[in-house]
C-alpha cells in the first residue's frame, strides 16, 4: 500500500479495479484485447484545491470510495511495485455507491 505517498491539491491517488475475463456471453476475452477498467478504488487523497486566502477546499472523495473516471484521465504511475493512476478531482466522473 501506498502510505508514504500523499497526493497534492486536488489530486487523488487510485488503484484500478480488474474486469472479467469472460463477456457477458461467456467468451474469454484474452489480456491482449481487453481495455483497461474505469472503475477503481480511491486509495489517498490530497487536501484540494486552494481558494483565494489559500485555504484547502478538499476534495468530494474519501479513501476507499469506488469510483468511474474518464478512459484515457490521468497518469500511471508505480509506487513500491504497485501499478497506481492519479487523477485530478474534476477528471472523476461519480462514486459508486
Amino acid at each position: 500500500m501506498a502510505v508514504n505517498f500523499r497526493p497534492l491539491h486536488d489530486r487523488v491517488l487510485v488503484q484500478r479495479l480488474g474486469d472479467e475475463d469472460r463477456s457477458s456471453g461467456g467468451i474469454i476475452i484474452p489480456d491482449s484485447a481487453k481495455e483497461k477498467p474505469q472503475k477503481a478504488k480511491v486509495i489517498r487523497t490530497g487536501p484540494g484545491r486552494l481558494d483565494k486566502d489559500a485555504k484547502a477546499l478538499g476534495v468530494d472523495v474519501n479513501d476507499g470510495d469506488v469510483i468511474l473516471f474518464g478512459k484515457y484521465s490521468g497518469a500511471e504511475v508505480k509506487v513500491d511495485g504497485e501499478e497506481y493512476l492519479i487523477l485530478r478531482e474534476d477528471e472523476i466522473l461519480a462514486v459508486i455507491g
